[in-house]
């Protein structure tokens, strides 16, 4: 049984929302951060980054600097830039990218649901992130940025969802990115109730991006509720922000890997040893013909990886013995990792060493094949892992290897804010 509830949001003034919603805190640097914010006195991530307030040298893990978030805040509210809701409302938050659409409902989601595993989780989080977000949480008493939730299709909660979308909008407007956002408030008491009731059938959620945006959300939870000692679960701080999207909707893309080196290999030394667990094929390409088709490179099926060698691309096809029906192994990320990476290029870590870089599938082939060029290494275009894939590892409490996954288009920040204590 899911539990979620309507909240009385803190948003943008109609006229400054599109300047308001900013990309997620963790999708920038520092120094992406600081440069981002430039010329933008009104983007959220000014306020999510608050260390970009200070001189390059600030410890942006002082005490200041998550004050200054918590000043900019109050800031922001005084002078009209966010406004505060009266009364509580769901929320349709409806994003178009390239022409396919996907819309979630923008809601609370119970802290007990996280800590009993009614949310499921597939990602480890990083004690430093999430001590991060703990601070920034607890110091100015709001929630910024909404956790990335999925569910099973539900007929009944997408019923109400599409009535919602017959109203007028809140905000509509298109991101530099290209990304139109369009929302739309519920504030009808009946259609609140109907679903809330209608995700009290749904089992569970899935977390699909967010994983320390929630955890640091718990973990304040927990400290407001020792601070609380006869709270009742009702309060705010027992609830944190998110947004649902029916599983159909969404769309993982491709999470690529590159390698700075062939750890001391030679090129003919390295293939000879792929070709243990993966049938190699070179594609046959013409000068510039990666401009011309760059999805020919791409795997087509699971299985598959494409890799990027000293210029020539390959298409590898996974040997039948290192094929697994574990929910993790038999990931095509688990594969690369345990019969490639770990055991030829010496990429035991993933998280930590740092010959190896990610790659989001959004960014295209073409960055691949530039980075790799530069280094010198060798890259691997992975074929997507699917959301029964997520769903699976999930349900059966295991974990997938780090950047399994990557979704677009992101979620902006700013355009919904949950106060959890005033």
């Amino acid at each position: 049984m899911t539990k979620i509830r309507a909240f009385s949001a803190i948003r943008p003034c109609t006229a400054l929302a599109a300047e308001v919603a900013a990309l997620p805190y963790d999708v920038y640097s520092r120094e992406e951060a600081a440069a981002a914010v430039q010329g933008h006195p009104y983007s959220f991530l000014n306020i999510d980054r608050p260390e970009t307030q200070f001189d390059p040298g600030q410890d942006m893990y002082a005490p200041e600097v998550y004050q200054k978030a918590d000043e900019m805040l109050k800031e922001w509210l005084d002078k009209g830039i966010l406004i505060r809701e009266e009364a509580p409302a769901y929320y349709i938050y409806s994003q178009t990218m390239g022409g396919r659409m996907q819309t979630g409902l923008v809601a609370l989601s119970s802290v007990d649901d996280y800590l009993s595993d009614v949310v499921k989780k597939h990602e480890n989080t990083r004690a430093d992130k999430e001590e991060d977000r703990m601070r920034h949480v607890d110091t100015t008493s709001m929630q910024t940025g909404p956790i990335f939730l999925a569910y099973r299709d539900s007929y009944e909660a997408d019923h109400v969802i599409d009535q919602g979308l017959r109203t007028v909008p809140l905000y509509d407007f298109e991101s530099d990115d290209g990304i139109r956002h369009t929302l739309y408030r519920i504030s009808d008491e009946r259609l609140i109730g109907k679903l809330t009731e209608a995700f009290a059938e749904i089992p569970c959620t899935y977390i699909a991006d967010g994983h320390h945006r929630a955890a640091s959300a718990v973990r304040v939870a927990k400290k407001r509720r020792e601070a609380h000692p006869n709270y009742t679960g009702e309060e705010e701080f027992n609830w944190f922000l998110s947004v649902l999207f029916p599983m159909s909707q969404l769309r993982i893309y491709d999470y690529n890997r590159v390698v700075h080196d062939l750890n001391g290999l030679s090129r003919e030394e390295f293939l000879k040893k792929l070709a243990e667990s993966y049938d190699v094929t070179e594609l046959k390409l013409q000068p510039g013909e990666e401009e011309k088709d760059p999805e020919y490179m791409r795997p087509y099926e699971k299985g598959q990886v494409g890799m990027y060698l000293s210029g020539v691309w390959y298409r590898l096809t996974a040997r039948e013995e290192i094929l697994s029906g574990d929910p993790v192994k038999g990931l095509d990320v688990s594969m690369l990792q345990d019969h490639v990476l770990a055991p030829l290029l010496g990429i035991l870590d993933p998280k930590t060493d740092r010959r190896i870089d990610f790659v989001g599938g959004i960014r295209g082939v073409q960055e691949l094949k530039k980075r790799t060029d530069a280094c010198g290494g060798v890259a691997f275009l992975m074929y997507p892992t699917s959301m029964r894939e997520l769903f699976r590892v999930a349900d059966n409490g295991l974990l997938m290897p780090p950047k399994s996954t990557w979704f677009e288009p992101k979620l902006r920040s700013g355009l919904f804010i949950h106060e959890i204590e005033r």
